[in-house]
């Protein structure tokens, strides 16, 4: 997950782990799903080495017009943020990561106006379980939706026959992602979205064993190993029979590499782990990340905020 940013909220150290409803009548189907998975994904995955591929190396994965577009999205200026990847996608209309940063525009954007990247969100239990405020149906996202599966559609076609394709690849890792938090924040359907997490969490690993600097691929392995560790064990127990297994620390290790090394979604890497750092009892860790965010991206009041509530929460740490 990803995407993925104000008031403060208690959390228990007992237990602060992130409580997704999983119930007992839904498990089979759960894992069911995170067993069929694509078949793009598996010929990605099959032999491959890292590295060493002329259709990944031959790729442009350092696009200053996506640079400038996912900057202003940081920015929370959603609407220069879409004039750049759409100005992208008319440059490159065969590259799917087009499609999946206008995606991104339309999600993050409702994220923001949710609230959900705020530790008023995020530290809360029951704001995190119940999800956005609203119903299914009035949040749903049609834009966000259509982008979505467009990205995804052109990754697959790509990919069946450019198996190493890394902004493909990036893509698709990128579109299962942002649709799991969709699921799971927007539309409150968790078990799809974490059947879609563990999607991502594949993808992630395809695109890493042909290219280990992909450190973006980190955000979805970070969040979908942090989420599912988080889960109480007899949650963790039932997944656990379907060969679904989470660990919280690994989680913020991965997203810590994106964090340190990630390139289009380094911030909001960033966010994500600074949320976590403050579920963690971590103060200082998180401040260092809100403090970092602030200085880079100043027009995004939101970082600023949150910085000053964790001060306020925690004087002195």
């Amino acid at each position: 997950m990803p995407n993925l940013a104000a008031s403060s909220s208690s959390v228990s150290s007992a237990d602060h782990g992130i409580r997704f409803i999983v119930p007992p009548c839904l498990v089979a189907a759960f894992v069911i799903s995170f067993i069929c998975y694509s078949p793009q994904v598996c010929a990605a995955t099959k032999n491959i080495q890292p590295l060493g591929s002329a259709t990944a190396s031959s790729v442009d994965i350092d696009s200053p017009v996506l640079n400038s577009g996912f900057r202003y999205l940081y920015e929370l200026d959603f609407a220069d943020a879409r004039a750049e990847f759409l100005s992208y996608q008319r440059q490159h209309p065969g590259d799917p990561m087009g499609k999946a940063a206008e995606a991104a525009s339309y999600l993050y954007k409702e994220f923001d106006a949710k609230g959900i990247f705020t530790s008023k969100f995020f530290l809360n239990d029951d704001e995190l379980l119940n999800g956005a405020d609203g119903t299914p149906s009035q949040n749903r996202n049609k834009p966000f939706l259509h982008a979505d599966g467009e990205a995804r559609e052109r990754a697959r076609q790509i990919l069946k026959s450019e198996p190493h394709n890394i902004h493909a690849l990036l893509a698709l890792t990128l579109a299962d992602g942002m649709e799991s938090d969709y699921d799971a924040l927007i539309v409150k359907k968790q078990v799809a979205s974490l059947g879609l997490m563990r999607q991502a969490e594949r993808e992630a690993n395809a695109l890493l064993a042909i290219d280990p600097s992909q450190d973006d691929a980190y955000v979805a392995l970070g969040a979908s190993d942090y989420v599912i560790g988080c889960l109480p064990s007899y949650k963790r127990a039932f997944l656990w029979f379907g060969g679904i297994h989470g660990d919280r620390v690994r989680g913020m290790q991965e997203m810590q590499r994106a964090a340190d090394h990630g390139h289009y979604l380094q911030p909001f890497a960033q966010i994500l782990l600074a949320l976590a750092y403050e579920r963690e009892n971590q103060p200082q860790r998180a401040r260092e990340l809100l403090s970092k965010l602030t200085s880079e991206f100043p027009s995004n009041k939101r970082f600023a905020r949150e910085l000053a509530l964790l001060n306020t929460r925690n004087p002195g740490d």
